[in-house]
């Protein structure tokens, strides 16, 4: 099988064709496919009709994917599928009051898929089964870049140091269901390099997810958060991102160890259904 490739953004994102993600993938076709991963951090595989089943399968090729550790958001179906959805299980439409949808809708803020495991994911692949006009478009950033462009005034404070990742930040950034004991203790904080190698590109990247930071060593409360906002913001630029605006049975497939994401809003009222696996990591973050 021979893929056809299409750069979509200087700093990140490329199209892929050629790759039917419901039928068997040969080993040269992976290996085309991953390198062009590699390369882009982000990719577009347009016009695929999947099922979850399908989606699930094609993520193995990848690695494990993993079960999100939360029933408020996993799909009841099928329990490799996290849904990133204002619609439930049943195809009824949530109010934005309903605290599935209070949870979803911090996607709206940066962060990284599941930095909060002592062995974060590698990637994660996301369908959209029904897209948004009104908004709803999935912006990734290239940290790698920002890691080379950060000024000396910010790398000074990167450099060694260790952020915290902890699930529960984000029932503390808005007023969602307290976690529970059990979920507490499923998912306890865990404290990564702010400055990670891939273990694949062997390249630096600065390793921040905002929504989940919430101390950093060295730094009291208050400095921690005005460091992550800093990065954020500087991480933020047109030239490290690349938006991504949604055609019906796209499947978006980033590495989550090199990339940031946020969605950007949309109208509550109309119906967005994204489902999404994340590919398990096998290994601690490495330190640079």
């Amino acid at each position: 099988m021979s893929i056809a490739v299409r750069t979509l953004y200087p700093a990140l994102g490329a199209e892929i064709r050629g790759v039917d993600l419901r039928a068997p993938m040969d080993p040269e076709t992976f290996q085309e496919v991953h390198d062009v991963w590699m390369d882009h951090l982000v990719v577009v595989f347009p016009d695929q009709p999947i099922t979850d089943e399908e989606h699930v399968a094609f993520t193995r090729y990848f690695g494990q994917p993993e079960i999100f550790h939360q029933t408020i958001i996993r799909s009841r179906a099928v329990k490799e599928i996290f849904r990133v959805s204002n619609v439930d299980d049943d195809g009824n439409l949530m109010p934005p009051s309903h605290p599935t949808v209070q949870q979803v809708s911090l996607a709206q803020l940066w962060h990284t898929d599941s930095s909060y495991r002592a062995m974060p994911c590698v990637g994660s692949l996301l369908h959209g089964v029904e897209i948004s006009r009104t908004g709803g478009e999935t912006q990734f950033i290239n940290m790698y870049m920002v890691y080379d462009e950060l000024p000396d005034s910010l790398r000074t404070q990167v450099d060694g140091r260790r952020a915290r990742h902890d699930f529960g930040n984000l029932h503390r950034l808005r007023d969602l269901k307290p976690l529970t004991e059990a979920e507490k203790a499923a998912m306890p904080p865990a404290w990564q390099p702010l400055v990670r190698w891939h273990p694949v590109t062997g390249r630096k990247s600065l390793y921040i997810s905002p929504i989940y930071n919430d101390a950093i060593e060295g730094l009291d409360a208050a400095g921690a958060r005005r460091l992550i906002d800093d990065l954020t913001e500087f991480a933020a630029r047109p030239r490290f991102m690349y938006k991504h605006r949604w055609e019906p049975n796209d499947v978006l497939m980033w590495d989550n160890r090199c990339t940031i994401h946020a969605v950007t809003p949309h109208d509550p009222t109309e119906r967005r259904v994204m489902h999404r696996t994340t590919i398990m990591g096998d290994q601690p973050v490495l330190a640079a």
